[in-house]
């Protein structure tokens, strides 16, 4: 029987297709058997729960009768969310950059019966237009090309298949600090220096850039890094890309100014910009990033709890068919809202005109107004701000993504944790230990992590992404409370990871387990996407198990990794800022002692502590020096006078004991390279 089968799905995305005529199947077993059984060619399409353009093409194509008829006759159909399935989507958009084509979602291929791609492409319109085919024109010609001209099919498929499968060979390769240097100099030629991010549009957050720029500003005192990294976060904080109502980040701009965004807000977008604006504040002490943390807190804890306790993935970029209509404004409504004593400081703050400045309406920004004015104007500004989120929350809200994805998770614990253990919020780490415990609870089953949940069901196993940012997140919460048992689980999750996930004859970890079913490919890299790469992540993670438990095979296993994709890191570098800060931990990384009775004892040695910016420091907070590993060169280390009492370790020297926080920002600069 040929129907719609994704109504039984638990993804967002694929139910918002559960009505279609077109007669999807989620992938699996049963539909790539159904292409063999009949001889089809399948349509694969690929998308998320939140993107604008997938929208559009399933309202313009997917929802046309005459369309989905000519999809049913000739194609075995299959729908993909990229977010549950990364591994699926992994693959194919590959072979759509190795067509020569930009990425992008939704993402559309056709492959052979046996999932092998031959063609693709993303978004195409429902009728030709602009010298662009439509889609019934290439549905059209596809199929009589599968069915007519099999060689061009099978020549297709076989240089992709070579392209997919294809592992340059790598020799080890010795990384060095001048190596690293080097490399943060020339990120400064990408970077827009007058309104911050890379250069050109549309810009997306690219934050592991900006990580390694100010990474490179904290070695040196290089001016020109900490210039970058401030023009890129004040314009990011005050453009339109930010929710100034709501709070929350979109996830990219589709202009050079940071103004209009595609209006989505995920999870992880979020979670890797609050925790570089955290780094950034500890040095910098802007009020302005400390109020968009507060903000960006307050957004997760309000809008992305799921009922589980963990969090949700994203926010739709549409609300009643239109991209943005939840969050944009006209001159009238905002004078309507607020009173005459702030209507007009408002609308000339936040760039407010009869004619808008997206579709008539108005997206609201200070890119005209970067710095803060006085407190009194701003305490207005701020009331204004809270009728008007008032006011919106009658608003029809766009999409909930609310399934529960480990890897993003395991970002926004890591980064809760941190900027809770900063401002010394509480709160804010008592959510991450919320979450990390239900994905560790949840999601692991029969001692395996899996990828996604959602509606009770967990499913699919996990990527190496799921693996790398769990520890991350795991390790966080240690420096944040103190409590072993987050180590204890780290080093489970890595005992798991090294079982399914490492290369034993090269090195490195692959992306998918070898416990998972088998796909077309197996991709092995250190390159970053959206988020830092996993293989970059585990270096710094690894290194920090090494301090944490004094076991050098973790401190080998890292080394491996950096060993293995240092050459094509070097090679690749704007995709390799997370390797690159990964290898300064391997490199630079130094321990903070802290002995004392309790927590609340080494408190103001914690507070100061926290107020350094020092990427490449791990903290333990110890009774006595006992506690530590064996052959710990703060082994032997007391409190001095009964104090509190810190010590600065790397690698087999510790420093002179320190008990006055005054002492503390000089030694802990000791800390760079």
């Amino acid at each position: 029987m040929t129907r719609n089968m994704l109504g039984s799905e638990t993804s967002p995305y694929l139910l918002q297709h559960k009505d279609n005529p077109v007669h999807w199947m989620p992938w699996g077993p049963e539909a790539l058997s159904r292409a063999r059984r009949t001889n089809r060619p399948i349509l694969l399409s690929v998308g998320y729960a939140a993107c604008h353009w997938c929208h559009v093409m399933a309202h313009e194509c997917f929802e046309n009768e005459a369309i989905a008829a000519q999809m049913n006759e000739h194609y075995v159909n299959i729908k993909v969310d990229r977010e549950e399935r990364p591994d699926i989507d992994k693959i194919y958009m590959e072979a759509l950059h190795r067509l020569g084509e930009q990425g992008g979602w939704p993402l559309t291929m056709f492959l052979t019966p046996d999932g092998e791609p031959f063609w693709g492409g993303t978004y195409f319109p429902p009728e030709d237009r602009y010298g662009r085919p439509g889609f019934p024109t290439v549905l059209r010609e596809i199929a009589r090309i599968y069915h007519q001209e099999p060689e061009k099919v099978r020549h297709n498929a076989g240089a992709l298949m070579a392209a997919l499968n294809a592992h340059s060979p790598t020799a080890p390769h010795r990384l060095s600090l001048a190596a690293l240097d080097l490399v943060t100099s020339q990120y400064l030629n990408i970077i827009d220096h007058d309104n911050g991010g890379l250069k050109g549009a549309p810009k997306f957050p690219q934050v592991p850039i900006f990580e390694a720029v100010w990474r490179g500003h904290i070695r040196s005192g290089e001016p020109r890094y900490r210039q970058a990294v401030e023009v890129y976060l004040q314009n990011i904080c005050q453009g339109g890309i930010y929710d100034h109502l709501g709070g929350g980040f979109s996830r990219y701009s589709v202009d050079h100014r940071w103004l209009v965004p595609h209006f989505e807000k995920m999870l992880y977008d979020n979670a890797v910009l609050l925790q570089f604006m955290t780094l950034v504040w500890q040095r910098t002490r802007r009020e302005l990033l400390r109020i968009r943390i507060e903000e960006t807190v307050d957004w997760v804890l309000r809008e992305m709890v799921t009922d589980s306790g963990a969090f949700a993935s994203s926010i739709d970029a549409d609300s009643e068919g239109e991209e943005g209509r939840f969050y944009v404004w006209s001159e009238e409504e905002i004078r309507n809202v607020l009173g005459a004593d702030v209507v007009d400081l408002f609308c000339e703050v936040y760039g407010v005109t009869p004619g808008g400045n997206f579709e008539g309406h108005t997206i609201l920004n200070r890119l005209d107004h970067l710095d803060l004015m006085d407190e009194d104007s701003e305490r207005l500004l701020k009331d204004a701000r809270l009728r008007l989120f008032g006011h919106r929350e009658n608003r029809t809200r766009p999409g909930w993504d609310d399934k529960v994805l480990a890897d993003w998770n395991g970002l926004m614990i890591a980064a809760l944790a941190f900027a809770g253990s900063v401002f010394n919020r509480a709160e804010w780490i008592a959510a991450a230990a919320r979450a990390f415990h239900v994905i560790h609870e949840k999601m692991v089953i029969d001692g395996k992590l899996h990828h996604s949940m959602r509606a009770g069901r967990v499913q699919h196993l996990a990527i190496a992404d799921d693996y790398a940012n769990l520890i991350r997140g795991a390790l966080a919460l240690f420096e944040a409370t103190g409590d072993a048992s987050y180590v204890t689980v780290a080093e489970k999750l890595v005992e798991q990871m090294d079982r399914d996930y490492w290369d034993e004859a090269e090195g490195g970890y692959f992306y998918t387990s070898s416990a998972a079913d088998s796909l077309i490919a197996r991709q092995k890299t250190a390159l970053d996407d959206a988020t830092p790469n996993a293989n970059a992540t585990m270096i710094g993670n690894l290194a920090r198990l090494a301090l944490f438990t004094g076991l050098e095979a973790y401190q080998k296993r890292a080394e491996a990794i950096v060993s293995h994709f240092g050459s094509s890191a070097e090679g690749n570098i704007y995709s390799s800022a997370g390797f690159f800060n990964g290898f300064e931990d391997l490199l630079a990384l130094s321990q903070v002692i802290i002995i004392a009775p309790d927590r609340t004892a080494a408190a103001d040695l914690l507070r100061a502590v926290n107020e350094q910016s020092i990427p490449t420091r791990a903290v333990m907070v110890i009774d006595e020096a006992s506690q530590l590993p064996p052959g710990h060169p703060a082994q032997r280390k007391t409190k001095i006078e009964g104090l509190p009492t810190l010590y600065l370790c790397h690698g087999n020297l510790c420093s002179a004991p320190i008990t006055n926080t005054a002492d503390l920002p000089a030694l802990l600069q000791q800390s760079k390279v």
